[in-house]
């Protein structure tokens, strides 16, 4: 089983910047039907402040590399996004630890924390139309190939579409979290912001893994 290298963990971060910045318009647009019309911008502004500063010197251990990209996050994007994303990370380099390679039980964990660092911060649970509807199905799908014995291409590619599906399924649901959740029923028929920038992380990490 092939572990995934910090050069692979940057390129992720790389592609999800780009993702999260090429739908800039539409993360806002739909943003702007149930939330504050920020999350594009906002996403798009913090992405490019992490690659800056990992341009400028990038960490040689995924800690280090996850402290940078958190602390990034959670002081230049505002909105709940920011320390949303950025506990994820934070979370992810702290479980993931001073190493330089993850196998797939490593990626398994340190996504497993990012996603309790979410779950500490939002409150959310599944059916809620958050970024959670899309994160936990991802991490279950991961696990259940890793356990089928797929590798680790295959598995966050697994993961990638469990996101999709995810995010696909916020569609009709009605919001019980967030800014969203003050527009009851009218929250119904608009996909998560939030679920929806989830799809596009975990579409940039199967294509690192590749």
């Amino acid at each position: 089983m092939v572990d995934v290298s910090i050069p692979q963990l940057v390129d992720w971060l790389s592609r999800f910047r780009d993702l999260v910045t090429e739908n800039r318009a539409y993360l806002t647009e739909l943003d702007s039907a149930i939330g504050d019309a920020d999350h594009g911008s906002n996403m798009a502004r913090g992405m490019g402040a992490v690659m800056d500063k990992l341009g400028a010197a990038t960490p040689a251990t995924a800690d280090e590399l996850f402290k940078t990209v958190g602390m990034t996050l959670v002081s230049s994007v505002g909105g709940a996004s920011g320390p949303l994303y950025g506990t994820f990370f934070l979370r992810f380099g702290t479980t993931a630890g001073a190493v330089s390679q993850l196998d797939a039980a490593a990626l398994s964990a340190a996504l497993h924390a990012g996603l309790g660092g979410v779950l500490a911060r939002g409150k959310a649970e599944a059916g809620d139309k958050t970024m959670f509807d899309a994160m936990n199905p991802a991490i279950e799908a991961l696990d259940a190939a890793i356990a089928g014995g797929a590798d680790v291409a295959a598995a966050t590619s697994a993961a990638a579409q469990a996101a999709a599906a995810g995010r696909d399924a916020t569609e009709p649901l009605v919001a019980r979290k967030g800014r969203a959740s003050y527009l009851g029923d009218r929250s119904a028929g608009h996909l998560d912001p939030g679920a929806t920038s989830t799809a596009y992380l975990f579409t940039a990490l199967a294509a690192a893994t590749a």
